[in-house]
């Protein structure tokens, strides 16, 4: 039996690329996180972008706005089943048909999903959708028994 000698370098030289891999991962993971989205875990990985979302909770509404720029409304799906709202789109790229050379590539394209869950009931069936300049809003009605209620003291 021979002796090896054990060289620690070799072992380091696929360690920056695993810890770039799982800093990136953690990073996705807490990027799911904070946007505050339920999302199954198929729909983290395949999801090549994610639209910024603000949702404010107001007296009688819900208002979400997603930014959406480049997107045609028609590309665009919402539901809302089981308290769980859904934005389902896609970004379509765009076809030049003359053949150019690119040097950089920025903007995003693909498939996106955004799910929430809505903290009280609302009406359904009075949910209204508006796109305008690349924002679209949704507003969610509340429904009665989740709109707050003020309750007057009386001095005795």
């Amino acid at each position: 039996m021979s002796l090896i000698r054990w060289n620690p370098s070799h072992e380091l030289l696929s360690f920056p690329t695993e810890v770039l891999n799982m800093q990136r991962e953690v990073n996705r993971m807490f990027n799911s996180f904070f946007r505050g989205g339920v999302q199954e875990e198929s729909e983290l990985f395949s999801s090549s972008w994610l639209p910024a979302v603000d949702i404010v909770g107001q007296d009688n509404e819900y208002l979400v706005k997603v930014e959406l720029p480049g997107v045609n409304k028609d590309d665009v799906k919402i539901t809302l089943q089981d308290n769980i709202l859904t934005i389902r789109g896609e970004k379509k790229q765009e076809n030049e048909t003359r053949k150019a050379s690119y040097h950089r590539v920025e903007r995003s394209y693909g498939s996106f999903q955004r799910s929430f869950a809505v903290p009280a009931p609302v009406h359904g069936d009075k949910i209204d959708a508006a796109f305008k300049d690349g924002i679209l809003s949704i507003r969610l009605p509340k429904a009665e028994e989740a709109k707050r209620k003020q309750i007057d003291v009386k001095v005795k």
